[in-house]
């Protein structure tokens, strides 16, 4: 990626989050990087920042990029697309939008365009997010390849075929606000217990944070692992108890389902 330039159209969250890893993991120089967005207050807080380049005309953005991320919000992807279809040529366009397919976008673009379809999370934000890619039928190995790298700024990427993106969006898309209620609810029930709320929420979160570390960074499954801290008549056997009584697979399980159709839903309209 040395010497690419890329442009990211929208000034949002994510954006951010990528202009951000992008500069600070080296993969492209500030100078490299192009931001549009409709409001004056992001570009001018982009230019700010991270001294990027910025321009408030898409086409005058997209125009001396070799690479394209399309980071605006879904119900405003097909206006964006037909603004940006006669400069597009043969750039690399990353899309971020749910429930965008990568048919939808080679339709307003043309049939040979190379696109590479993202589903990230918004644990990107602090760099720890997690991304599953699809490549579009023009996409290479290369553009792949260019697209990870991108998102392994800020997090981690798996490759997936586009059929499995609405499982991803309803398992790691969403995922995080399935974290954030299990910490919340293990927060109060330290409260409960006589916790301080501070103390107890910092130890939750520290123990989930601690425990997805574990997984990612060991060689043990989580079940595994789960074995290792319980002991016979200990106190975690006990609270296991409670948990599968509560239903805690089943609960998570029909959230992932349920999100998963609803994307599916989306992508339909």
């Amino acid at each position: 990626m040395p010497g690419e330039k890329i442009c990211i159209i929208g000034g949002g969250n994510m954006g951010e989050a990528l202009a951000g890893g992008i500069i600070s993991s080296g993969l492209a120089q500030a100078e490299d990087i192009a931001i549009h967005d409709i409001l004056e207050e992001r570009l001018a807080y982009f230019k700010n920042r991270y001294h990027v380049s910025v321009s408030k005309n898409i086409s005058g953005a997209i125009e001396t990029s070799d690479i394209v991320i399309l980071a605006v919000k879904p119900q405003n992807m097909e206006k964006v697309l037909e603004d940006i279809a006669g400069a597009i040529g043969d750039k690399l366009i990353i899309s971020i939008a749910a429930g965008i397919t990568l048919g939808f976008i080679e339709k307003h673009l043309g049939e040979k365009t190379r696109a590479v379809r993202v589903m990230p999370n918004t644990p990107a934000l602090i760099g720890e997010g997690a991304a599953a890619l699809a490549g579009g039928k023009n996409a290479t190995d290369n553009d792949i390849a260019t697209a990870r790298r991108i998102f392994d700024s800020v997090g981690v990427t798996v490759v997936v075929k586009e059929e499995l993106i609405d499982a991803v969006t309803g398992l790691s898309g969403s995922g995080p606000a399935y974290g954030f209620i299990i910490i919340d609810a293990l927060a109060n029930a330290g409260v409960s217990q006589g916790l301080e709320a501070e103390t107890a929420l910092k130890l939750a979160a520290q123990t989930m944070l601690g425990a997805a570390k574990l997984c990612l960074n060991g060689d043990k499954t989580p079940t595994q692992l789960t074995d290792m801290v319980t002991s016979p008549g200990g106190t975690t056997i006990e609270g296991i108890k409670a948990l599968k009584a509560g239903k805690i697979r089943e609960t998570l399980a029909a959230a992932v389902k349920a999100a998963t159709k609803k994307s599916k839903e989306l992508g339909k309209k």
